[in-house]
């Protein structure tokens, strides 16, 4: 299929131009060419007051996740986690997983996100209603090793990687998901690293996200959870570190040593106050970090907007200088080094050669105006209802605000169905 989108202002280098087209062959950008024909494509879509952006890349999530938005607040993690979200967790299955996924694939699909990396349960039908959506996924299988389905989670994400692993036109890729180190002792980790090596497999893990968690590794194993994870093997595969806000200098020298990237959930750690990540550093060390949004009931919106907009102002306010990220830096981070946690290096960015996942962004209303800066105002004033067209591995999936791929009317009929179904455990 053939696309040309015309008259578009083009988002690449951290500036616009405007007025320019852009020519999709199948699922790759071909070109930007300065006098196209438009009886020669498939598709033409008019830019008009329009910018096209590569699509943003959530490093960091746990989609299902949309069916406990909500359900607890304003609570301290391991209180939340041990009280609220493990206990319903005991009662999900394929059903009522496939139905959350696609609750939070239309989401990000609506808000522009065209790719996602995901550690959950059930994560055959998280794939499912991927594939259905048509977005671009990173798939693992969250690990625990201290229950008794340590090798089950496994098992199931070996399973994973046979299925899904470069399936759906190469839009997934499979990680292994060992959920945290308190989840996960070191015999586990090895086992772990161990099938990671066998099946040339990434990692998406969860390190240092609260001070508690810290201190606590210390005291039980002398070592951060960043050392510790060091000193077991396991960034000896390529490792995505999800939130790392309580690091030292050590643990920033060994996550550069060893190419750790790290998902930075800005919006997830200030409301279960785990605390400021300390991202300039990380990135002056030249670690790549890109956005993530965690779960949607640790953060409440699937918003990749919003998470840039935060992340900007966020450590401006932490480290008392208005340069520390800036608005290009936070738009390279949902973007371009997103992907690249994500291992790709074809994507994120408006280029020839690269894989199109595009969005379209209406610049029409009061937000957008005066336009001094059009990259500065999608990170600062842009909002995720701006979103117009999206288009992933070349194929539309949401034009002029429509979701082409998801029936919305059945998704909020068969999301309240399994909201009903998952929680009656507490009428009990």
């Amino acid at each position: 299929m053939s696309i040309l989108i015309k008259n578009v202002g083009l988002c690449r280098d951290g500036k616009v131009e405007e007025h320019k087209n852009i020519e999709i062959s199948g699922k790759i950008i071909k070109s930007f060419p300065e006098n196209p024909k438009v009886e020669d494509y498939d598709e033409v879509i008019d830019g008009h007051d329009m910018m096209a952006m590569p699509g943003l890349v959530n490093t960091h999530t746990h989609v299902a996740m949309t069916l406990f938005r909500s359900y607890a607040d304003d609570m301290a993690l391991m209180d939340w986690l041990q009280n609220k979200i493990w206990p319903a967790e005991d009662h999900l299955d394929d059903d009522i997983v496939y139905w959350g996924s696609m609750l939070a694939f239309a989401e990000m699909i609506r808000g522009g996100t065209t790719a996602f990396c995901d550690m959950y349960m059930f994560m055959d039908s998280c794939a499912k209603a991927a594939d259905k959506a048509g977005i671009r996924g990173n798939l693992a299988r969250g690990l625990a090793g201290i229950g008794p389905n340590g090798q089950k989670g496994i098992d199931e994400n070996v399973e994973l990687y046979k299925n899904w692993n470069g399936a759906g036109d190469g839009r997934f890729k499979v990680m292994i998901g060992p959920h945290a180190p308190y989840t996960c002792p070191p015999d586990y980790i090895r086992k772990v690293r161990d099938v990671a090596e066998k099946y040339n497999m990434p990692v998406h893990i969860h390190l240092s996200e609260t001070k508690g968690e810290v201190e606590n590794c210390l005291k039980e194993y002398g070592k951060t959870p960043i050392a510790l994870m060091d000193s077991l093997g396991l960034f000896d595969r390529p490792t995505l570190a999800a939130h790392c806000v309580h690091v030292t200098d050590d643990d920033i020298r060994i996550m550069k040593e060893k190419h750790v990237c790290v998902a930075h959930n800005p919006a997830s750690n200030l409301k279960l106050a785990s605390g400021v990540a300390p991202v300039p550093k990380m990135r002056k060390a030249g670690i790549t970090v890109g956005i993530g949004t965690d779960g949607a009931s640790s953060n409440n919106k699937l918003d990749m907007f919003a998470e840039m907009r935060l992340a900007a102002l966020i450590h401006k306010a932490a480290n008392y200088d208005p340069f520390a990220i800036t608005a290009k830096e936070a738009l390279y981070m949902a973007t371009v080094d997103g992907a690249k946690c994500l291992g790709y290096d074809d994507l994120g960015v408006l280029k020839e050669g690269y894989l199109a996942d595009i969005i379209l962004v209406d610049r029409s209303g009061y937000n957008w105006k005066p336009r001094f800066d059009s990259v500065s105002l999608a990170v600062y004033a842009g909002n995720s209802m701006d979103v117009d067209t999206v288009i992933i591995n070349g194929k539309p999936v949401m034009e002029h605000k429509e979701l082409l791929t998801i029936d919305t009317e059945k998704l909020y009929a068969e999301v309240d169905r399994v909201t009903e179904k998952l929680y009656a455990f507490t009428k009990k």
